[in-house]
């Protein structure tokens, strides 16, 4: 979609984007296909994403955000003068990945797990779905967003075909900076094709320094494709997208789409957002992600090889 009006100068990790009309743009609304799986499946071929504004019930989304920011409020992250649900951080709140309160929160379990977005991926796949236990839960203050990527890296051992979901929890401004996704960089397997089927939890065991960064939990893969946005772009082509969300929307894209975020503007206030997996119940899933307590990326999901 190309921009009607001119964006602000926009920035993501530190870097200021360019602004031309070439190089960022606004995210294709599918409200109008919300309903229509061939012409869905015929948008996500193409554009690698699909955007939903406003499918889901803001009303409902609001009160999951007031379950989340008590949570914060009472671990600390936020500033005891303002209201909590305006989620006002404490000075040097940073990135505050606090997965733990969406477990046993109804609010979160019912939003992502037993309402409309459950019906959508049924509906998208046309056979029974499951999604990952573990939910990923981003409180962003003020700084840096998030570097691009692509998804599988964390979570490929089972199928390839599943799902990102993406959703704001209130309403997320240029300013406070949301999700934006490389146009067109899931067809570009000619560059990613050496980083994206890399496992951030396998490593080196007869590598005594891989061996020794496993046993303590850490990475000697991070995932990361780019710490330059623009850079990224002006190699793969295309454009960054992006919008003003609202609360009630929702974004979502497979494995193999480069994605960041924009840096968090603000003088003091937290973006709050989820991202949830979802898959065909047939298809094999990644362990690290499902069970009770899933291992995620602790030292139990970590998978040695000879190097």
């Amino acid at each position: 979609m190309l921009t009607t009006t001119p964006l602000p100068q926009l920035y993501s990790y530190g870097h200021a984007l360019e602004m031309a009309d070439d190089k960022v743009g606004l995210l294709r609304d599918s409200t109008d296909a919300a309903h229509d799986r061939e012409e869905l499946h015929r948008r996500f071929a193409a554009d690698g994403y699909l955007y939903l504004p406003g499918y889901l019930d803001r009303d409902e989304v609001l009160a999951a955000r007031a379950s989340l920011t008590d949570g914060l409020a009472a671990a600390g992250v936020l500033d005891p003068t303002h209201p909590a649900i305006d989620a006002v951080c404490r000075p040097g709140a940073g990135y505050v990945f606090k997965p733990e309160l969406t477990n046993n929160n109804p609010r979160i379990q019912q939003l992502l797990y037993a309402g409309r977005l459950p019906e959508f991926y049924a509906m998208f796949f046309n056979e029974p779905i499951r999604h990952y236990d573990f939910t990923w839960l981003r409180a962003i203050g003020p700084g840096k967003g998030t570097n691009p990527h692509c998804d599988l890296p964390y979570m490929g051992r089972g199928t390839h075909s599943h799902m990102t979901c993406w959703v704001p929890y209130g309403d997320i401004s240029f300013t406070l900076g949301g999700l934006m996704i490389l146009e067109g960089s899931h067809k570009r397997m000619d560059l990613l094709e050496s980083y994206v089927y890399r496992d951030v939890d396998a490593y080196c065991e007869n590598k005594p320094k891989d061996a020794d960064a496993a046993k303590a939990g850490k990475w000697t893969f991070t995932g990361t494709l780019s710490h330059n946005p623009p850079v990224v772009r002006n190699k793969f082509g295309g454009r960054w997208l992006t919008t003003e969300f609202k609360a009630g929307d929702f974004i979502t894209f497979g494995m193999f789409l480069v994605h960041a975020s924009l840096d968090n503007r603000s003088d003091n206030r937290l973006r709050i957002s989820s991202d949830s997996r979802y898959q065909r119940a047939s298809e094999p899933v990644d362990d690290r992600w499902v069970g009770l307590n899933p291992p995620g990326h602790s030292t139990a999901g970590k998978r040695g090889r000879i190097c």
